[in-house]
C-alpha cells in the first residue's frame, strides 16, 4: 500500500448494505483498511463475524483483520442479561412453561436481513480467524497507529467505539474524521415511531459517541466534527432492481473472484427488496451504509495533505462561527454529494416512547454549540451512479493478478 494511502477502519454488522459498504471499500486502491469490528446489531455478534469473515472469503481478501465486536450493548451487560434470563427460567420453570433461550441476546433486525443477515446470500466458510484483539482495543490500536491520519467509519451501533473511549478518551484527538450512519432527527424512524435502528440498539453508545468526539471539536482539540448520515439523508439512496441488473450483468466483467461476489450481493438485495416491498417502500431498498461509507471516502481523498481549516491556532473557536453553527447553518459540496448542516446534537435515553431519539437543536434553545456535521440531502442520482461504475469494475487489485 502506498504511503499516500488512506487508513480507514471499519464499525460494522454486516448486514445487506454493510455488505455493498465493505465491497465498495474493497474497490478503493488507496484506501488501507486498517481493521472491521463486526459486532451484534442486524444479527448477533457471531453471525455477523461469520458474514464478515465470508465475504472477505468470497472476494478473495482473507488478509484483511477482523475484530470480534462487544455481544451486548452498554445498557444491557452480559452478566446482567444472564441474571435476568435465569431468574425468567426460573419463574417459567416453576409455572410448568418453557423457558426463554438460557443465552440472552438483545432484539436483532433478522426480519429486515434474514436470518443470518445475508438474505438469500450464500457466502463461503471462512477463510481466515477472527483476530484475538477486542474491537474496542483495535480502535485504539488503529488510532495510535495512524494518529491524526485514521478515517473512522461506523456503519453499525456504537458500542465498540463507546468501549474504545473507556480505553482510550483521547480517541477523538487522534481520529483525522468520524462518518456515522446513525439517527433520524425530525424524521419517522424504522424502529420504533421516531428512532433509527443503529443508535436505538444502543442509545447509552451512541450518546457517549456523539459527546465526546463533539466536545473535542467544541473545544478546538479535534479539527473536524463528526459527520452523522441520518435515514432521512441515506433513504433517498434507493437501490433498484434495474439498477442491480446494470451491476451485476456487466457486460466486460472484473476478474474473478469478482463477479461472484457481484452475485451474491445480488441475492441478499433480492432479500431487501421483499423486505422492503412487504414495509410499504416498494420492491427497492434503501442502502444507507454504502453511502455514508463511500462518503468517508471521498472526503478523506478531497483533505488529504490540507491544512485542518476549521482549527484555530489557539484551539478555541470565536463566537460568530459558534453561534451560526448553533443554528443548523447549511453547507453544499462540503461533504461529497451531499448538503449538510451543523447543529448540537443529543440522544434522548430516558423517554418512555422515545428513547433512542437522536435530537438536533436546529434553533439554538439549549444554547449549545454545534457538535455535529449532519448530511440533510443526497444527490442520490450522482452517487448511485458512482457505486455502480465502483462495483461494475471491480477491485484494482484483481486485475493486478
Amino acid at each position: 500500500m502506498a504511503d499516500t494511502a488512506i487508513p480507514l477502519f471499519l464499525d460494522c454488522d454486516p448486514g445487506i448494505d454493510d455488505a455493498i459498504a465493505i465491497a465498495y471499500l474493497l474497490c478503493q486502491p488507496d484506501v488501507d483498511i486498517v481493521g472491521i469490528a463486526a459486532s451484534g446489531g442486524n444479527v448477533s455478534t457471531e453471525q455477523v463475524v461469520r458474514n464478515t469473515l465470508g465475504w472477505l472469503a468470497l472476494a478473495g481478501r482473507p488478509d484483511l483483520p477482523v475484530f470480534r465486536g462487544a455481544v451486548h450493548p452498554l445498557a444491557q451487560p452480559a452478566d446482567e442479561a444472564r441474571a435476568e434470563a435465569a431468574e425468567a427460567a426460573e419463574a417459567a420453570e416453576s409455572a410448568g412453561e418453557p423457558g426463554p433461550d438460557p443465552e440472552p441476546h438483545p432484539e436483532y433486525a433478522e426480519v429486515t436481513h434474514g436470518d443470518t443477515g445475508a438474505g438469500y446470500a450464500a457466502l463461503p466458510e471462512p477463510a481466515s480467524p477472527v483476530r484475538d484483539l477486542s474491537a474496542a482495543q483495535a480502535w485504539v490500536d488503529a488510532a495510535r497507529a495512524h494518529p491524526g491520519e485514521l478515517i473512522g467509519v461506523m456503519i453499525g451501533p456504537a458500542t465498540n467505539l463507546a468501549l474504545a473511549l473507556d480505553i482510550a478518551p483521547e480517541l477523538p484527538r487522534l481520529l483525522k474524521r468520524l462518518f456515522v450512519m446513525g439517527g433520524a432527527f425530525n424524521y419517522r424512524g424504522n424502529t420504533q415511531p421516531t428512532t433509527e435502528w443503529n443508535v436505538s440498539y444502543d442509545p447509552e453508545a451512541a450518546a457517549r459517541v456523539f459527546a465526546a468526539f463533539g466536545d473535542a471539536y467544541v473545544a478546538g482539540d479535534a479539527p473536524f466534527p463528526p459527520v452523522v448520515g441520518p435515514i432521512e439523508a441515506t433513504e433517498m439512496v434507493e437501490m433498484t432492481p434495474e439498477r442491480l441488473n446494470r451491476i451485476v450483468g456487466a457486460d466486460d466483467p472484473a476478474p474473478a473472484p469478482w463477479p461472484a461476489v457481484l452475485h451474491e450481493l445480488g441475492e441478499a438485495l433480492r432479500f431487501y427488496f421483499e423486505f422492503h416491498e412487504a414495509d410499504g417502500h416498494g420492491y427497492l431498498a434503501h442502502i444507507h451504509d454504502p453511502y455514508v461509507t463511500a462518503t468517508a471516502v471521498e472526503w478523506a481523498r478531497s483533505a488529504r495533505g490540507a491544512a485542518a481549516e476549521r482549527l484555530r491556532g489557539d484551539g478555541a473557536r470565536d463566537a460568530a462561527e459558534v453561534q451560526a453553527e448553533s443554528r443548523g447553518s447549511a453547507t453544499a459540496g462540503r461533504i461529497p454529494w451531499a448538503e449538510t448542516a451543523f447543529a448540537p446534537i443529543d440522544v434522548e435515553l430516558t423517554g418512555t416512547l422515545t428513547r433512542g431519539e437522536t435530537i438536533a437543536d436546529w434553533l439554538g434553545r439549549w444554547n449549545r454549540p454545534a457538535n455535529a456535521e449532519i448530511i440533510r440531502r443526497v444527490d442520490a442520482t450522482r452517487f448511485l451512479d458512482h457505486l455502480t461504475d465502483t462495483l461494475r469494475e471491480g477491485p484494482q487489485y484483481d486485475r493486478a493478478r
